[in-house]
């Protein structure tokens, strides 16, 4: 969520020390670092085009994020798209899937654990089940 707001900057010294009191009255400590709460792995039997369909068609919104699965893959490939993006190919088991990183920071090594979201990628009219990743370690 985002919100915006107009100061002089005369002001902004006192929005300041008041925007901290006031953070600090409604945020519990908690609130202040960074977790990743996840639903767990995800069997591989369930990355599919079935489940991803279900997801979708699911209301997901603040306070009820869709599931964000995660799970230790072996890199298989991986390449820079447009300088940001990072597409992957990862493999866990026999079971091979496309993946794909958006603004991604840093490349992962020939092993990874992923935080991701089951989604569909359809390119010229094929749609397979894609794991969208939001955080690599």
């Amino acid at each position: 969520m985002a919100a915006g707001a107009a100061l002089r900057a005369e002001d902004f010294e006192r929005f300041r020390d008041l925007f901290a009191e006031i953070a600090g009255e409604l945020l519990a400590p908690a609130d202040l670092t960074r977790t990743l709460e996840t639903d767990g792995a995800l069997e591989g039997g369930y990355i599919s085009l079935e489940t991803a369909r279900l997801l979708e068609n699911e209301v997901w919104g603040q306070g009820f994020p869709a599931p964000l699965f995660i799970d230790d893959f072996e890199v298989e490939q991986q390449r820079v798209l447009k300088e940001k993006h990072l597409k992957l190919r990862l493999k866990k088991g026999n079971a091979r899937y496309d993946a794909i990183q958006f603004n991604f920071g840093t490349q992962p090594g020939n092993r990874t654990r992923a935080a991701y979201r089951l989604a569909i990628n359809e390119y010229m009219g094929v749609e397979t089940p894609q794991l969208m990743v939001e955080h690599l370690e």
